[in-house]
């Protein structure tokens, strides 16, 4: 009985062979890839920070002031460069831009914007910097130009392993300094 079913099956590959052909086999090949393509897509990482700002920036150019993640979205506020302020949501898995609001800062705060234009290090650099002091994910970077020091630096958070680490990185060296950290449970600081 076992020859006679691999005898039917060997004619069917046959028949789809003669008739089908190369058509055929390439269908199967297709179909094969896409369930492949397909299964990699619904593995693969969500959109990191880089990435969310990367997005962002393309939809809207001009410079990253913020950026933050919020469940399956990243908030990025951008500062173009004719002054306009766009806040802008980047979807965490599609990486599909949506812009919430865009208008043109007359909040009065374009003092804060010329340094942020004007800053040597970028967020994108910043992020860069943060990592490679406290290796992790960013979570999130922000501009602060605090006005009392007249100092200007990114502040950046990095999860790992439980623990989120503020990085201060300044925005004309690009230097990285470990502010502290946080941890789920333990009070242990990275000083």
């Amino acid at each position: 009985m076992h020859s006679k079913h691999k005898t039917y099956v060997a004619s069917a590959a046959a028949v789809v062979l003669a008739f089908g052909g190369p058509v055929a086999a390439a269908a199967a090949h297709t179909a094969d890839a896409a369930r492949t393509a397909s299964a990699a897509a619904s593995a693969r990482a969500d959109v990191d920070a880089e990435g969310a700002a990367a997005a962002a920036l393309k939809k809207y150019p001009g410079v990253v002031e913020s950026l933050d993640k919020d469940d399956a979205v990243w908030h990025v506020d951008i500062i173009g460069k004719d002054g306009k302020h766009a806040e802008v949501t980047v979807d965490s898995r599609s990486g599909k831009v949506f812009t919430d609001n865009a208008d043109d800062d007359s909040d009065g705060d374009s003092g804060g914007n010329k340094e942020l234009l004007a800053a040597k290090v970028t967020a994108q650099q910043a992020m860069k910097a943060a990592v490679a002091a406290h290796p992790g994910q960013v979570w999130s970077v922000e501009w602060d130009d605090d006005d009392d020091n007249g100092s200007r630096y990114w502040n950046v958070e990095v999860k790992s392993g439980g623990k989120t680490t503020n990085v201060h990185v300044d925005a004309t060296t690009g230097k990285a300094t470990v502010s502290g950290s946080d941890s789920d449970g333990d009070d242990n600081d990275d000083d």
